[in-house]
């Protein structure tokens, strides 16, 4: 029986649950497939830990040349992250006659489009499915299940770091400081989880999101980037009493001939289908042309559902590898009704505001003045209970308003003598 041979680079959390689902499934994905898929070798700084999975000592080295030069290996998984050296084994792999799996967001929504285009040219494939919601087959699904499809938006919540410190806040009632020691204290969190709460790793994603669905390659610089440090416990729960929910949104949204491609804590109905992804999970709202608005849900993290993703992956390549195939990585045709990338001063969108105000008369007249100044109208106003030295939670919601006036409004109004605290803007989406 023919046999297809990877080398694995990166045998950490994810890379042993690959080896393991190859190893448990071996019968079951042979019988499927009518071919083997063979770990020839595996690289990592790391050979001497114990795994979930055990390997033979042979079929292990420190030295990712013994795969890259190795002739009889068919596909690379690279699976060590960051940008240096995953580039520059990518690029030796498929210069080497070698497909490629990886799960490195962070890589392709930097060099993606020298690296696709270097695989094109070397008829090459780079496949990337557990780059983007880990279990859930987003990439495969916009790629080919869709492909007819023309796409008016998509939403995700693609980080479950910081999914599950919204979702501990809302249901448990603690801080983000609470929640975020919470998520690390149960793995779901990194040491240093500044990527993820920052909204950085969401920004990576939906680049290559807004790739697959507009066929547009953003720079990240491009994108607007706004995470979740700023959310307190009393804005989720503000928000809770206007039928709210907030969670930190990656949005690339059609509007006329504009795009716009943007991160940042966002307001949704409590009744949409996104407000009720809890925890680690990640979704993603696809509305389209032709198969209309579409939810996909499921783990967006976790050793064995990254693992499957990179598995289906490999699942792909073998089959086309055995029927003497090339698909081209990606057969992407750019959206080109859109004409420019729309920046976030010139959005649009309702706002939730909250202000720290002393408690005295005139304090709304002087705000409200302030936002008429501005064309900005509020569609309602509520004044919280008095918390201490006599200054109050000011809650409003405003009607649509041009992101750069409302920014110049708050300026002003955090000035005021009257206003205690810097005011906390928060947008809302109706997310079709």
């Amino acid at each position: 029986m023919k046999k297809i041979n990877l080398g694995l680079i990166g045998f950490g959390h994810v890379g042993s649950g690959v080896v393991k689902i190859l190893r448990d499934k071996k019968s079951f994905l042979t019988k499927k497939l009518g071919v083997q898929i063979r770990v020839k070798k595996i690289c990592d700084k790391d050979i001497a830990s114990k795994r979930n999975v055990s390997v033979g000592k042979g079929i292990l080295t420190r030295n990712p040349q013994e795969i890259l030069k190795d002739p009889q290996i068919d596909i690379v998984v690279e699976l060590i992250g960051g940008i240096h050296p995953a580039k520059e084994y990518i690029l030796e792999a498929l210069k080497k006659g070698k497909h490629v799996v990886t799960a490195n967001k962070a890589l392709l929504s930097e060099a993606g489009r020298e690296l696709f285009a270097f695989a094109q040219d070397m008829g090459k494939s780079i496949y990337f499915e557990a780059s983007v919601g880990a279990g859930i087959p987003i990439i495969k699904s916009l790629r080919e299940g869709l492909v007819a499809n023309k796409f008016n938006a998509i939403f995700g919540i693609v980080n479950g770091t910081s999914n599950f410190i919204l979702s501990q806040m809302s249901k448990q009632q603690i801080t983000f400081s609470c929640a975020l020691r919470e998520a690390k204290a149960r793995g779901f969190a990194e040491r240093n989880p500044i990527l993820d709460i920052a909204g950085i790793d969401s920004a990576h994603k939906l680049i290559l999101l807004t790739y697959l669905c507009f066929g547009r390659f953003v720079d990240l610089r491009d994108v607007f980037v706004e995470g979740i440090t700023e959310i307190s416990l009393a804005d989720v729960n503000y928000a809770k009493e206007l039928g709210l929910e907030i969670k930190l949104l990656a949005i690339a949204k059609k509007e006329d001939n504009e795009l716009e491609v943007r991160v940042h804590p966002t307001l949704i109905p409590n009744n949409h289908l996104l407000a009720s992804v809890g925890g680690v999970d990640n979704a993603l709202y696809v509305s389209s042309d032709l198969a209309g608005n579409l939810l996909f849900y499921g783990p967006g993290a976790g050793q064995m559902p990254a693992a499957s993703a990179v598995v289906a992956d490999l699942v792909d390549l073998t089959q086309d590898i055995r029927a003497g195939l090339f698909r081209p990585t990606l057969n992407i045709v750019e959206d080109k009704s859109i004409k420019r990338l729309r920046k976030i001063d010139e959005i649009e969108s309702r706002y939730y505001i909250r202000f720290m105000a002393k408690d005295l008369p005139g304090v709304l007249a002087k705000i409200s003045g302030v936002l008429a100044r501005f064309g900005i109208s509020i569609a309602s106003v509520t004044q919280k209970e008095r918390r201490f030295a006599r200054v109050v939670p000011i809650v409003m919601i405003i009607h649509e308003a041009k992101e750069k006036n409302l920014r110049l409004a708050l300026e002003v109004i955090d000035r005021l003598e009257v206003i205690k605290q810097k005011s906390v803007a928060i947008r809302m989406e109706e997310v079709y």
